[in-house]
This record gives C-alpha cells, sequence and structure tokens, in this order.
C-alpha cells in the first residue's frame, strides 16, 4: 500500500503540469483563431465589387418570377450557380484542380511510415 500511495503522490506535479497546459491551449485557441488562416489577405476593394456583383444578380433573380428548369440549367452551368456565376471559380477546390492533393488519410498513412519505419 506505500508503494501506491508514493507513486500517486509522485503524479501530483505532472497532472498539475498537465492541467496548466490543458488551460493554456484553451485560452490560447480562444482568444487566437484567426492565427489559423495566416498572413495571406486579399484586397478588400476586389472583395467588395465581387460581392457587389453577386447582390446585384441576386436583386434580379428576386424581383423576377422563378426561373423555369430550362434558365436554372444554363446560369447554374455558366458556374457554380445561378446567382454566384463563374465568381471565384479558380479559388475553390474542385476535382479538376485538386489532382495533387493528398488525403487526409495519406498523410496519416506516410506519418505512421515514418514513425515505425515501414515503407
Amino acid at each position: 500500500m506505500k508503494n501506491i500511495s508514493f507513486g500517486l503522490s509522485v503524479l501530483r506535479p505532472v497532472r498539475f503540469l498537465i492541467v496548466v497546459f490543458t488551460c493554456a491551449l484553451l485560452i490560447f485557441s480562444n482568444a487566437f483563431p484567426a492565427a489559423a488562416i495566416g498572413t495571406k489577405q486579399s484586397s478588400p476593394q476586389k472583395a467588395t465589387d465581387q460581392l457587389l456583383e453577386t447582390q446585384k444578380e441576386t436583386d434580379k433573380a428576386t424581383a423576377k418570377p422563378p426561373l423555369g428548369l430550362e434558365e436554372t440549367t444554363r446560369k447554374a452551368n455558366e458556374g457554380l450557380n445561378e446567382v454566384q456565376g463563374a465568381a471565384d471559380l479558380n479559388k475553390m477546390n474542385r476535382p479538376e484542380n485538386s489532382q495533387s492533393a493528398v488525403s487526409a488519410e495519406d498523410k496519416v498513412e506516410s506519418f505512421l511510415e515514418k514513425i515505425t519505419g515501414k515503407k
């Protein structure tokens, strides 16, 4: 019994450090969520222009009666959907532009291979 109580008393500082580390992690993750985005920023004017153009198209679409099937299909084929069109189409990930992307499964598999030394 003495060995068990001695072992538990030795773990108290470690347990305290784990609690302190976890609290610090929670505080920093709540305080700096935007740090995950990175430092690359686009031009605010360009983004505003794109939003205004999308808003104009939305206003036009809502002022008219609902589109028919043929017109909806035609407009949807021009871009992402009938309102947004092709705005930011090149910035979005699609199968056509993501051929060199590595899946999460492949990343984990290669990480585990590095750890275990198997290839």
